[in-house]
């Protein structure tokens, strides 16, 4: 199949990393592809696709977006990875522990706090990923984030379990979470669950799985989504000739709209087909847009 230039929205199954997933779909000719957010081979749910020059998105697609999880947790398992993947290395007592106090544990969520980045993820220390360090038994460096969650709820509880969703920053671990109540509570906790069900602007509702892809290989046609709704509050500006050729050959080209405003990221379009991203910006008292990254589609 020939190389396709959008978004793929996937469902990725349980036990899967998303590593492997888009390797199964480098099998239907799609040798330039990547994602935008990493879920663990625990984790299932919405993983977004990247093919072709849509990859050159990728920064742009997680900058200010968030995402919606929805997973479930167990109170008084401590494990090396903070979730039921790692291996335990203490059990507490959770017999003290009521409803009441998860939902204020989980009310502590909300807002914006530091979060822990756990030992075994793919977060770098000179170079290399925690999770290489750890399990080649070497001590992982602490290191904390600034995260913002907008909404947290408790779905049901039963004791020592809890379902929960969340919406929360780009880049949040929910495995944090987690731990970080089982802390508060003094019992410890573990994910053992995880499903994202939304990450800005798509939603798991509109994702196919791998297993509908293999069957019929062709519904890939029908299943691509546009570069350009991606990111839906770009604008996109409409190029004349000349403009193109500007922009086709490395030059900026002079911005024509009366609404300009500093650092304003756009799509740069000719003839129904993307040139470039570009960001408006002012140069020797001229307005102008200056090409991020270009693009090829045809």
């Amino acid at each position: 199949m020939e190389q396709k230039h959008g978004i793929l929205l996937l469902n990725k199954p349980k036990g899967m990393s998303s590593a492997f997933a888009i390797g199964r779909l480098k099998r239907l000719g799609q040798k330039k592809i990547g994602h935008a957010g990493t879920l663990d081979p625990m984790a299932t749910g919405l993983l977004i696709v990247l093919l072709g020059e849509a990859t050159k998105i990728s920064g742009y697609l997680l900058e200010n977006g968030e995402k919606t999880y929805s997973g479930t947790l167990e109170l008084g398992k401590i494990t090396d990875t903070w979730d039921a993947e790692g291996k335990i290395i203490e059990e507490r007592d959770t017999s003290t522990i009521t409803k009441e106090m998860l939902e204020n544990a989980v009310k502590d969520w909300l807002g914006t706090s530091m979060q822990e980045v756990p030992p075994y993820s793919a977060a770098k220390h000179e170079g290399q990923a925690l999770y290489k360090l750890a399990r080649a038994g070497k001590e992982t460096p602490v290191k904390i984030k600034e995260i913002h969650i907008s909404h947290a709820e408790i779905q049901w509880v039963n004791l020592p379990c809890m379902r929960f969703r969340v919406t929360c920053s780009s880049g949040s671990y929910i495995r944090s979470l987690a731990h970080s109540l089982g802390i508060r509570l003094g019992c410890g906790a573990m994910l053992t669950e995880l499903t994202r069900e939304y990450s800005h602007p798509f939603t798991l509702q509109n994702a196919i799985t791998l297993e509908d892809l293999q069957e019929n290989p062709e519904i890939l046609n029908s299943k691509v989504i546009s570069i350009e709704n991606g990111l839906p509050n770009w604008r996109i500006i409409e190029l004349s000739d000349r403009e193109a050729l500007a922009i086709k050959n490395g030059n900026p080209t002079f911005i024509r709209e009366n609404d300009f405003t500093v650092n304003e990221k756009v799509f740069l379009r000719y003839q129904r087909n993307l040139l470039a991203l570009a960001e408006a910006k002012q140069k020797d008292n001229k307005n102008i847009w200056q090409v991020l990254r270009g693009l090829v589609t045809q």
